[in-house]
């Protein structure tokens, strides 16, 4: 049985694969291909296909980072099940699993749908250029640093348990 606290990690996944999946159509359909529209002093919309992982490593490897993000997303799926059937706590980690599935799957969906993953938020300031990504990207990102801040934070209780 799938507990209460686990079905919302799984809908929040949902959720952010859903608008990651909406937000790379309208790019698609609204955007010439490395042509930037500004919208703020700092942020352009700039469509571009990444056939490799974050700051575009690993190019021509799609193959191989679609089956790790298969057995990420395989692997979170099952821990926000074993999250959820904690008997308390455990809400900011389920978060943060549930934020780095729904990226991995909507990168993942790109690489199978489009042969590489579409990206389009493009954050610059003069010479700066932030590599361009999008809402998949930024999930993983944030998921990863709650996951981090979820890890260190046990570890610190665990430490003043132990004193």
């Amino acid at each position: 049985m799938i507990r209460p606290r686990a079905l919302c990690w799984y809908g929040l996944a949902a959720l952010v694969l859903a608008a990651d999946q909406a937000t790379k159509e309208l790019a698609l359909e609204n955007l010439s291909p490395g042509v930037s529209v500004p919208v703020l002093p700092v942020l352009s919309w700039t469509l571009t296909c990444n056939e490799g992982a974050a700051f575009s490593i690993l190019q021509g490897f799609g193959w191989l980072l679609g089956a790790v993000a298969a057995v990420v997303s395989g692997y979170l799926a099952f821990e926000i099940w074993r999250l959820g059937r904690a008997s308390r706590g455990r809400g900011f980690e389920g978060t943060a699993c549930a934020l780095i599935m729904a990226g991995a799957l909507g990168n993942l969906v790109d690489r199978v749908t489009h042969e590489c993953v579409v990206d389009f938020v493009h954050v610059h300031y003069g010479a700066f250029n932030y590599p361009v990504f999008n809402v998949a990207d930024s999930a993983i990102t944030v998921g990863a640093a709650a996951w981090i801040a979820v890890m260190l934070l046990g570890k610190k209780a665990d430490a003043a348990r132990r004193e």
